[in-house]
């Protein structure tokens, strides 16, 4: 089959896009308020863009408590959300109100960062602290403007826990990244193949 996105008549029950782009990695994204207040939202667009300098990247569909966060403060930590967490991941997805901690919901630790005063999952396997570089809203080729928001940030520390390292690599087998896929599907990482990239 083809389609243009433009008419999206793909004859589906579900639209694919996001099937097809997949798995995507989860950022966990922490951050706390200019009020003080902490927030955990998963977001499913994003990931790693930069290795030199380490820079990251989530979009936001709307302009969530994340986003707002972030502005006010510059700053936000990314937790890795693994199997063994994804009930807890999925409860910090609710539409809770302003103010009402996702932490608490989901019965997670908050840990203010070292170098950042955005909290981290303190049971994640690895977490991510992060300043903003910028934040835009993406346009299409028509020129008009998403209503997704997009955040850089540059990572400034890293914290994992020792159980995550063996042989001295984070270990995806004993980690199991979750990741989502598409409708309300997700997996996980933990089944690992290596390959050599070929030389010429």
């Amino acid at each position: 089959m083809f389609y243009d996105t433009a008419g999206n008549g793909h004859g589906l029950p579900h639209d694919p896009f996001k099937a097809i782009v997949s798995p995507r990695p989860i950022g966990w994204i922490g951050t706390r308020g200019a009020d003080g207040a902490l927030n955990l939202g998963p977001y499913s667009f994003f990931n790693a863009i930069s290795d030199r300098p380490k820079l990251v990247m989530f979009a936001s569909s709307g302009y969530k408590d994340s986003v707002r966060n972030i502005e006010a403060t510059g700053e936000f930590t990314a937790s890795f959300a693994s199997r063994n967490l994804s009930e807890a991941v999925n409860l910090t997805s609710v539409a809770a109100p302003h103010g009402e901690s996702e932490f608490e919901i989901a019965g997670l630790t908050p840990v203010e960062g070292s170098l950042v005063k955005a909290p981290f999952v303190g049971e994640a396997f690895a977490a991510l602290e992060c300043r903003m570089t910028e934040i835009f809203r993406p346009k299409g080729i028509d020129g008009v403007v998403s209503d997704s928001y997009v955040v850089i940030g540059a990572v400034v520390g890293i914290h994992i826990r020792e159980e995550a390292i063996r042989d001295g690599r984070f270990d995806m087998a004993t980690v199991k990244p979750l990741a989502r896929l598409g409708y309300m599907d997700y997996c996980d990482g933990g089944d690992v193949f290596e390959m050599m990239r070929p030389v010429r």
